[in-house]
C-alpha cells in the first residue's frame, strides 16, 4: 500500500516562518486564526493515522507526498490511497497504470468528494472486500520524440508563462489552422467540471462534456487571436476513440502539463509536434 498526501497548510506555514508563534502572527495580519489551520492539520493527521492502522500487518507500506510524485516509482501490485482533496487523486493518477486508487476525504463537507469518496474509517473494509469501483477515462499527450504525458482531468498546451503561443493546429477531420492563443485545453469527463467547465460557460456553442467513463475528450482553444496570419475557426471540439488533435509549435518555450502540475511538464521547441488523444490507460477508482 502506498499512501499519498500533501503537506497541510500548517506544515507550509512552519516551513516558511519557522515557529507557530511567527505563523500565528502572519495569519493575524491577514485576518485569519491559527486555530483553523491547526484543526485542518489535525484532521489530516488523524485520517493518515487511521488509514495506516487499517493496513494488514503483512503488507508493505510506503508514503509519498504530492511534491515527490514525479520521482516516485509505483509497482504494478500497489494499492494507492490518496488522503486529501479531490485534486490529489488527479495528481497521482497520471503516474499510475492500472493500480487501484482509494480516495479518502479527511475533511468531509469541505471537499466536493467526487474523487475522494470515502472516510478513513472505511478503508479497512475496502481493503478486505476489494470492490469493483469505477473506470475513468484519461487523456494522453505524445511528443514526436516519444515523450508521453497523462492526465485525469485535463492537459494544457501553451506558453510556459501563459502568454501568446503560436502554433499550427490540426483536428481529426484534417482541417489545419495557424493560431496565436493563450493555450489549448483538452479534458476528460472527470475534468469537465473544472477548467473545461469554466471555459465552456463563456462559449455559446461549447461541445457537450463527456461522461467520466466515456472514451471521449472535449477541447478548447483559449483566447484565439484573429490576424492576417492566424485564424479562429478551430477553437473547440470533441475527440472520440482513437482520434487525435495535433499541434505543431511555431514558437519557443511551449509546454504541456497535466492536472495543474506545472513542475512536471513536457517542453516543445520550434517545429515539434504533440498529439492529444484519449489515453490507452484508465484510472481504477475504488
Amino acid at each position: 500500500m502506498v499512501v499519498v498526501s500533501r503537506r497541510s497548510e500548517l506544515d507550509e506555514l512552519l516551513a516558511r516562518h519557522g515557529t507557530r508563534g511567527a505563523a500565528a502572527f502572519f495569519l493575524r495580519q491577514r485576518g485569519r486564526d491559527l486555530d483553523e489551520v491547526t484543526q485542518r492539520h489535525e484532521a489530516l493527521r488523524s485520517a493518515l493515522t487511521e488509514v495506516g492502522a487499517a493496513v494488514p500487518a503483512d503488507w508493505r507500506r510506503g508514503h509519498v507526498e504530492r511534491a515527490d510524485l514525479p520521482r516516485f516509482l509505483f509497482a504494478p501490485e500497489d494499492v494507492v490511497i490518496a488522503v486529501g482533496p479531490d485534486g490529489l487523486v488527479a495528481n497521482v493518477a497520471k503516474y499510475l497504470d492500472g493500480q487501484p486508487v482509494i480516495g479518502v476525504d479527511p475533511e468531509p463537507g469541505r471537499n466536493a468528494g467526487v474523487l475522494v469518496r470515502h472516510r478513513a474509517s472505511a478503508v479497512a473494509g475496502l481493503l478486505r472486500a476489494r470492490p469493483a469501483g469505477q473506470e475513468r477515462t484519461m487523456v494522453a499527450a505524445r511528443l514526436d520524440d516519444g515523450q508521453e504525458l497523462y492526465g485525469l482531468n485535463e492537459i494544457y498546451v501553451g506558453h510556459s508563462g501563459h502568454q501568446s503561443a503560436r502554433y499550427v493546429l490540426a483536428d481529426p477531420s484534417g482541417a489545419r489552422e495557424r493560431q496565436s492563443s493563450s493555450g489549448l485545453i483538452a479534458g476528460t469527463g472527470t475534468g469537465a467540471t473544472g477548467w473545461c467547465a469554466s471555459i465552456a460557460r463563456d462559449r455559446a456553442a461549447a461541445p457537450p462534456a463527456p461522461a467520466p467513463g466515456e472514451e471521449a475528450l472535449c477541447w478548447f482553444v483559449r483566447e484565439a487571436w484573429p490576424s492576417p496570419a492566424t485564424g479562429v475557426s478551430l477553437v473547440a471540439g470533441t475527440l472520440t476513440g482513437r482520434a487525435e488533435l495535433e499541434l505543431t509549435a511555431e514558437s519557443e518555450r511551449l509546454v504541456a502539463f497535466a492536472d495543474g502540475v506545472e513542475s512536471d511538464a513536457l517542453e516543445l521547441s520550434w517545429g515539434q509536434r504533440i498529439r492529444i488523444s484519449v489515453a490507452g490507460r484508465r484510472l481504477h477508482l475504488v
